[in-house]
Order: structure tokens, then C-alpha cells, then sequence
């Protein structure tokens, strides 16, 4: 049996712990929020349970060159939880035999790990149909050793998953700092310019939308049209979808709430938009999550609270699919933000 690494700051355990109790018990002016296990109860949807595998998503590291306000894995470079060679060579293995059909790496910025490009070539060899990498644009621009990023992801055909908060350089910046914009920008214009994002192209460049305030995502067909239209416009951009994804209330977000007062109201939000249809594709049902440190998760935000799967399969050494699949997916209230309106998953919406 794995160890728990004892790399894992201490601080960073409390603030999760704290972080669940409030999700959990938190009392509000108008009474408790109705448990997450109750509503889904009410369609005869609980327990929730895992599917066949589809998608293994793989967070190679917490490090990252920015530090956005809304951050759920609170990401930053002075984040030092980086997946070894030797984990890694763990999650290859596990590649090589898994069902599933997508691989989702992520960070951080998931380029910051220094194995990053070993990992992918051999990753990359295995045959998996969508191979995703979450980069965040400005990563390309931040240092010169990653300015040839566009061309080593067209090498090994990844599908790019970017982050853009709005098409607009004031909203961006607020939301991830300034001078963001103008970097995403000059990035999406290299990724063009080598064919991604481009009209029949089979170069995928899909950005990502998260709200920056307390509210949810509008209509993620309407701010796809947004998105294209004025970036097309205004910078001649183009790119093929747009994934609008609800803000979970935990880590830098569900410290926002609380600090500016807005937690109730935002949880309440969350679970009038309730939508018993979203709970049948939640991204938890066929993605299976990997930590930096190989222990498994039934998703990242899991994995922020520190909520493993519910299983004796809890690392990724003594991965068994067989064990498994058909497990009772672990839940909490902050699972009422992938369930509200048309759902919301790392693939955007699921209704």
C-alpha cells in the first residue's frame, strides 16, 4: 500500500478539511441547504455510480505561472507539488491497458512539470483518440524554453483546452491578473497561425469559460457565438468550442464567497438550478482523476477537498478497473455546481 506522500503541506490538508466542514454544515439565514445525497435521492439517482472509464485526467503538478481568483486547485509558482518521473511511468502503465478513449492532463500549468514533454511523447505512442492538454495561453509567452509549446503540441496532434475568461481585456485580467489578455491573445494568434482552431482543421483549440463573479454561466451556445464573433473581429482568432464551466464553491472561490459575503446566496443559486438531467453525465460518472501523487480521485475538485474514491483501490500503482467501475461516486454539496442549469463538467456543459 502507497504511503501518503509526506510532501503534502500540512496547512494545505487543514484548508481542506475546513473547506469540507463548510460545505457540509455551513448554516444559513434561511435555513440548511438540502443535502446533494437527498436531491438526487428524489429521481432515484443516489448513489451515484461510476460508469466505464472514458476519460483519465492526470494533474501533473500544482505549479503554475499565474494565480487566478478563481483557481479550485489554488495553483501559483510557489506551489512545489510536482508528479515524479516515477509516478508517472505508474500513469503510462495504467494508459497502456486502460478502456479509456481520452487522456486529460492538467496542472497547474501542466508545462511547468519538468518531465512534461517526456510524459507526452510517451503518452502520445499509447493510441488514445483525444489526447488534451489544459494549458493556459500565457504559459507560451511567459519564458523563452516554452515558446516552441505550439509546435511540439501540433507534433503530437494534442487538443488544446485553454483558458479565456472573456473576449474583453478588462474582465480577463480581473479574473487572472494583469497583462493576461494581451498574452492569451498573442498565443491564440501562434496557435493559428500553425493551424490550430482553424476551420477543418483536425488541430482541436477549444477555450474554456468560467464566470468571475458569484454567478453562473450564461448559455454556452450563446457565448460561443460571443466568443467567436468578437474575437474573430477584433484579432482576426478563431477556435472550435467553448466550454462554460460553472465556478465550484471551494478552494480561491469559496474563499471569495465567504470574504465578500456571497456564499449563501451563491449556494442557494446553485441548488435552485438544480437539474436532475445534468446528474446523468456529471463528468465523475466516466473520468477518473489522478493526483499529482497518484492517489484517485472521482474528479479534480474531489481532489482539491481531498475526498478519494470510494474504493480499496485508492493509488494508482494498484489500479483495477474491473474494482473500480460500478463504485459509489463520492459526493458533497459542491457537487450542486455541476448540476445546476444545463450542468457543468471540464468538457463544459452535459445538458
Amino acid at each position: 500500500m502507497v504511503t501518503k506522500s509526506l510532501h503534502k503541506r500540512e496547512s494545505e490538508l487543514a484548508n481542506s478539511k475546513r473547506q469540507l466542514e463548510i460545505l457540509s454544515n455551513g448554516i444559513f439565514r434561511s435555513g440548511d441547504l438540502p443535502k446533494f445525497a437527498d436531491k438526487i435521492a428524489e429521481t432515484n439517482q443516489f448513489p451515484l455510480k461510476a460508469k466505464k472509464l472514458e476519460i483519465l485526467q492526470i494533474n501533473v503538478g500544482y505549479m503554475c505561472n499565474q494565480v487566478c481568483e478563481h483557481c479550485h486547485v489554488d495553483a501559483g509558482p510557489d506551489r512545489k507539488e510536482i508528479m515524479t518521473k516515477e509516478t508517472m511511468i505508474k500513469c503510462l502503465e495504467v494508459i497502456k491497458k486502460t478502456g479509456a478513449h481520452t487522456l486529460d492532463l492538467t496542472g497547474g500549468a501542466p508545462e511547468m512539470n519538468p518531465n512534461f514533454r517526456w510524459f507526452v511523447d510517451e503518452a502520445s505512442k499509447v493510441g488514445i483518440k483525444d489526447f488534451i492538454v489544459r494549458s493556459n495561453l500565457t504559459i507560451i509567452k511567459s519564458n523563452k524554453k516554452f515558446a516552441d509549446l505550439p509546435e511540439f503540441f501540433k507534433s503530437h496532434n494534442v487538443h488544446v483546452v485553454s483558458s479565456m475568461p472573456h473576449w474583453t481585456k478588462g474582465k480577463t485580467d480581473k479574473q487572472r491578473g494583469t497583462g493576461v489578455f494581451d498574452q492569451s491573445i498573442e498565443a491564440l494568434k501562434e496557435l493559428n497561425a500553425i493551424g490550430y482552431g482553424m476551420p477543418g482543421s483536425n488541430l482541436r483549440l477549444d477555450l474554456v469559460y468560467n464566470p468571475s463573479g458569484a454567478f453562473l454561466p450564461g448559455n454556452q451556445t450563446s457565448l460561443e457565438k460571443d466568443f467567436k464573433k468578437s474575437l474573430l473581429e477584433d484579432f482576426n482568432i478563431q477556435f472550435h468550442n467553448l466550454f462554460a464551466i460553472t465556478n465550484l464553491p471551494i478552494s480561491r472561490f469559496l474563499d471569495y464567497l465567504i470574504a465578500s459575503d456571497n456564499y449563501e446566496d451563491y449556494m442557494y443559486s446553485l441548488v435552485e438550478a438544480y437539474n436532475p438531467t445534468a446528474v446523468k453525465n456529471v463528468m465523475c460518472t466516466n473520468t477518473l482523476s489522478v493526483s499529482w501523487d497518484g492517489f484517485l480521485y472521482d474528479c479534480d475538485f474531489n481532489q482539491m477537498l481531498e475526498l478519494p474514491v470510494n474504493s480499496k483501490i485508492k493509488h494508482i500503482s494498484d489500479y483495477n478497473e474491473e474494482l473500480l467501475f460500478n463504485r459509489d461516486i463520492v459526493i458533497s454539496q459542491h457537487c450542486y455546481g455541476c448540476t445546476a442549469g444545463a450542468g457543468s463538467s471540464c468538457q463544459g456543459s452535459v445538458a
